[in-house]
Formats: structure tokens, C-alpha cells, sequence
């Protein structure tokens, strides 16, 4: 059987289709990543807001068509759409075969046995991590399912369930594996990272888990994403300033900053709480890069409100921002609130959001010309006047979401995966450029098709 995957969403959701293309390698089936040659294809949705709906339903109705055009027999929608719309997805889009939300995923082989396309019999160990595309020098570790928070505009609890952390051996395991691999930078991803191991008696929390993969690996870059102020303990903040193989970098959300806002959004924290976390993050991490995530046109926003959110983001002036205009989702507190803005509104706010964040990385960017970073080297671009070209990244930037930084050389032969120094040359309001002029770390070997990551499925799946 030959099969595809497309994956739509976050991390997280790549981490879940890696681990589902393992499983079927596991049992006999042959991965392919061009879609049209593929007998299955399965499509692993998004449900966080309604693009990633749409973007969902889209891929769902292309891929139909390959039934058709193709070699397709059986299509298989997977996560967290279906995890929320299964029944309202069966009914508008027959053409796919099968159904299977986050819970069901342990049925896959099963079903594909039932249609005669496997036989059933195990080849190889199926708890197993497949990477397939992508780069693979970078790698996520997803430490946990679920989430406890009550955010009154998100709906992910409704699909992913209670927060569950995963066995920390198991982590470990996957790590080291992912390390012998070629891993140079693995991400830390969960819905809220400071929750690990709060539902693990023995676990510890985050920075324990930290410690673990510190001693256990040698992997020279470890990234947070995702973790609420509230979480960052003065034990993890002191880790992340002392080791430096964890990349000083704090994705930290904090959606808005105007209290009645906030308090209307159903969360934890105050402006002037806030304010008082990133000014003691900053003077205990030295180098810090701080982002976060801010929502605009939630229900009751006003022009006072939105100029709190203008005035906190232009007074702390993080490194990075992702904005977002509030997108109201069924079983939400939100989506059944008075007082909600129209599109026009939510789209300006949008701009000015985006507008002032952009003079502010600009400014930020602007002020490392003439200074030297460590990068990581992502990819190869063809050479030009005699310099060779790379795409790159500095411990500042994370992969796809924070710019990058374009190194030339002419005397230093980089390759993917090569951890590099440079010398910034140019910046703009999202990129910057630079010359390198030393390789620190070479890149371990890369991933050869067929091999795997070992990590027992029954601490994903089966808690």
C-alpha cells in the first residue's frame, strides 16, 4: 500500500503525523510524498480558528479529486477538525472514507485492514516517530496533550481534552533518537508547557524534564514554545540563564493587555502583572528573546481597550508578536458574548497591531548590524558572484515564524544542520542578512528514508 500525508496546523499536528506514518511503515506500507501516487492519503486538519477550518475543508475537497485523477482509493481525515465536526464532516464531504479524530487514531490500521489494504501483521515496532519532508536538522518534542485552561476564545480543550503529560522516559527516548538522527534543534511544543508534569506524581515539572534531556542528549539547541507566564518558575527561569544549550527564547502568549479585556477573555493574568514578568525575565536571561501572541476584537473590545493593547506592545517592545483577529468558535464563552465587532474593525486593529510591531523588529533588527550571532543553517541556496547562499536562523528566530537570516560566504563551505557564527551586515522589518565567518558545529549525519524514531505509542494514544 502506498500512502501520503498532508499536514495542516501546528507542531503539534506534525508530531502526530509523523508518529502515524511509523505506524503504518510499521506494517508493510510504503510512504510516498507526492499525494497523486498515493492509494491512501491521510490529511491531518486544524480546527484553531475558522482560516485553519477552511484551509481544512479545502485540502479535503482537493485531495477528493485525486480519487479521480489519480491512484487515490481510500482518503482519511484525521485531528482536530474531525476531533470537533466529525458528524457535520460526514455530511458534507462524502468523499472521504474515513473519519478519525485525535481519540481514534489507534483504529487507522485496523480500518485499512477491513478495506484489504493491509494485511495486519507487524513488521516492526509501530511505537515509532517517522519524520517525512520538512528539514531534518529541526524537530519537535511534544511533551504533553491537552489543555486546563478556561480561555474564554479558545476551543482547543473542547477537542484535545484535559491536559495529559507524557511519560518523561519516553521523552527522554525520543530525544535521544531524534539526536542520533541528525536533530540539531528540538522544540519543546504543548498547549501550555509550564503544566508537564503537574499529573505525573514523579515527573517533576518542566525544568526537571529540561535537566533530562540536558544529561541524556547532546543536542545543542533546545527552544520553548508555548508557555504561560504564570508557569515560569524562578528554578526554570535560573536553568534557561545558566545553560545555554537552551536557546534563550520564551514564546509566552499573552493575548491582551488591557485588564477588563483580560478579564473578559478568562485569563489569569493583569497588565501590571505582566509588565513586572517580562521586565524580571529580562534581567534574569541574558539575551533573552521574548514573543507572544496577541488577539484583537474580542467581543466588548473598545477604542480604549485596543489602545491599552497599543500602548503595552509599544512600551515593552517584544522581539516578536503574532496577532490575530478574534474568530468566534462554537462551545466558546466567547462566540455567545454580546457586543461582538464587526470585520471591518477587527481588520483594522489588525494592521495597526501588525504595523507597529513591524518599526519595532525593524529598530531591534536595525541595532544588531555590526554585531556577531551564532545561526543555524537551514538550507542551501545557489551561489551567486562567486558566495555561496544560505537561508539560516539565529538562536533569536524561530523556525518559520520569526524571519531569517541570509548568509553568504566565500571561504566556508556550510551544509544544513551547521551551526555557524556571523557577522550581521543588514536588516529589515523581518529579515536580516549577514557573512559567516566561522563553523562551530558541523551537522551530525542526516535522516536516511526508512528510519525511525522509537517512542511507545501507549503514552501518546492510550492516556
Amino acid at each position: 500500500m502506498r500512502f501520503s500525508v498532508l499536514t495542516l496546523g501546528c507542531d503539534k499536528n506534525t508530531v502526530d503525523s509523523e508518529r502515524v506514518v511509523a505506524t503504518l511503515v510499521g506494517h508493510g506500507a510504503a510512504y510516498t510524498p507526492e499525494a497523486a501516487e498515493a492509494e491512501v492519503l491521510i490529511v491531518n486538519t486544524c480546527a484553531f480558528i475558522d482560516a485553519a477550518k477552511e484551509e481544512s475543508v479545502d485540502a479535503l475537497l482537493e485531495a477528493a479529486r485525486l480519487k479521480d485523477t489519480g491512484r487515490l482509493r481510500v482518503l482519511v481525515a484525521v485531528g482536530c477538525l474531525v476531533e470537533r465536526y466529525r458528524s457535520e464532516l460526514e455530511r458534507a464531504i462524502p468523499e472521504v472514507d474515513l473519519f478519525l479524530g485525535l481519540r481514534d487514531l489507534p483504529e487507522l490500521v485496523p480500518q485499512l485492514v477491513i478495506r484489504g489494504l493491509l494485511d495486519g501483521r507487524l513488521r516492526e515496532h509501530p511505537g515509532s516517530r517517522l519524520p517525512v519532508g520538512g528539514l531534518r536538522h529541526i524537530s519537535y518534542l511534544k511533551v504533553s496533550e491537552g489543555c486546563d485552561h478556561k480561555c474564554a476564545f479558545c476551543a482547543i480543550p473542547l477537542w484535545r481534552g484535559r491536559h495529559r503529560s507524557f511519560e518523561p522516559e519516553a521523552l527522554v527516548q525520543e530525544a535521544a533518537s531524534l539526536e542520533a538522527r541528525g536533530v540539531v534543534e528540538l522544540n519543546l511544543v504543548a498547549q501550555d508547557l509550564a503544566h508537564y508534569g503537574r499529573d505525573l506524581d514523579r515527573a517533576g515539572g518542566l525544568h526537571h524534564l529540561l535537566e533530562r534531556l540536558l544529561a541524556a542528549t547532546g543536542i545543542p539547541w533546545f527552544r520553548l514554545l508555548y508557555i504561560y507566564s504564570a508557569g515560569l518558575r524562578p528554578s526554570l527561569v535560573e536553568l534557561i540563564a545558566r545553560e545555554r544549550r537552551i536557546v534563550p527564547y520564551i514564546d509566552m502568549p499573552i493575548q491582551h493587555a488591557s485588564a477588563r479585556m483580560l478579564e473578559r477573555m478568562r485569563r489569569p493574568e493583569r497588565p501590571d502583572r505582566l509588565r513586572d514578568r517580562i521586565a524580571w525575565l529580562r534581567s534574569e536571561i541574558p539575551g533573552l528573546t521574548l514573543r507572544t501572541t496577541v488577539v484583537v476584537g474580542f467581543p466588548g473590545e473598545d477604542e480604549e481597550d485596543f489602545e491599552a493593547l497599543l500602548d503595552f506592545i509599544g512600551a515593552v517592545e517584544f522581539d516578536h508578536l503574532g496577532a490575530f483577529a478574534y474568530s468566534p468558535q462554537k462551545g466558546t464563552p466567547g462566540a455567545e458574548m454580546p457586543d461582538q465587532l464587526p470585520e471591518s474593525v477587527k481588520m483594522e486593529r489588525l494592521a495597526l497591531v501588525n504595523e507597529l510591531q513591524r518599526s519595532i523588529v525593524a529598530a531591534r533588527n536595525a541595532a544588531r548590524i555590526g554585531t556577531r550571532a551564532e545561526t543555524i543553517v537551514d538550507r542551501v541556496v545557489e551561489a551567486r558572484n562567486g558566495e555561496r547562499q544560505y537561508e539560516a536562523r539565529m538562536r533569536s528566530q524561530a523556525y518559520e515564524i520569526d524571519g531569517s537570516t541570509f548568509l553568504s560566504s566565500s571561504e566556508i563551505d556550510l551544509a544544513p544542520g551547521d551551526l555557524a557564527l556571523a557577522e550581521i551586515t543588514n536588516a529589515d522589518d523581518a529579515d536580516v542578512w549577514a557573512v559567516a565567518t566561522e563553523r562551530v558545529r558541523a551537522a551530525t549525519r542526516p535522516f536516511e528514508r526508512g528510519e525511525a524514531v522509537t517512542l511507545d505509542l501507549s503514552t501518546v494514544w492510550g492516556r
